[in-house]
């Protein structure tokens, strides 16, 4: 009886120490478990990190591309605009140059058609009578008059006005008796123009005093 005591009680703990030790080993096997997981993880996230930095790398690559890629389009248009403003700032230039070397061209041809009443009047001066002379000449000074006219040139008034700087030029005063003339124009040495609203050339007179 005593030994089937004893027999029991070292099955008990053959039972117990099997149990700690199937328990202990499940406890390892666990524990490598984790350490295996831990490890591969831990193997993973270079390999991770490491994609994700090239793929990071790629993305600013391609923005500087593209950066870079504008940067060129953009000199090219400041290029072609910079060489069609040079372009125009030359013909412009130009234009203006023939402008001021031309600019009486109009008014010169339209003063040539004078010079040729002035030829013909020249060719009979010495045989026309003076009745015909005189009628020529007052026929081209009414064209030439009607020429100036046309193109905004207006004699100024002067003979027996107030003299006025703005539009006498006073070349001498003289004496008068009349108080009535002192202080205007009593004569015309040269004849003053207005060009349209502006004075082109000062009337030179006398003044009385």
């Amino acid at each position: 009886m005593k030994k089937k005591t004893q027999e029991k009680e070292g099955n008990s703990r053959n039972t117990d120490e099997e149990t700690t030790d199937t328990k202990e080993n499940m406890e390892k096997m666990a524990a490598d478990s984790i350490e295996n997981a831990t490890s591969e993880k831990n193997q993973q996230d270079p390999e991770s990190k490491g994609n994700q930095a090239e793929a990071t790398s790629d993305k600013v690559m391609s923005e500087v591309r593209a950066i870079e890629e504008k940067l060129a389009e953009m000199q090219d248009k400041y290029l072609r605009l910079s060489a069609e403003f040079d372009n125009y700032r030359k013909r412009t230039l130009k234009e203006k140059m023939d402008l001021t070397k031309y600019a009486e061209e109009d008014v010169l041809s339209k003063i040539i058609p004078f010079m040729d009443d002035f030829d013909r009047a020249m060719q009979h001066i010495d045989t026309a009578d003076g009745d015909a002379m005189k009628n020529g000449l007052n026929l081209i000074y009414a064209k030439f008059s009607d020429f100036l006219s046309q193109n905004g040139i207006k004699e100024i008034d002067a003979l027996n006005t107030d003299f006025n700087v703005d539009l006498h030029d006073a070349v001498a005063k003289v004496p008068v008796e009349d108080e009535s003339k002192k202080g205007k124009v009593v004569d015309v040495v040269l004849k003053g123009y207005y060009l349209k609203d502006r004075v082109l050339r000062h009337a030179k007179v006398v003044v009385g005093e």
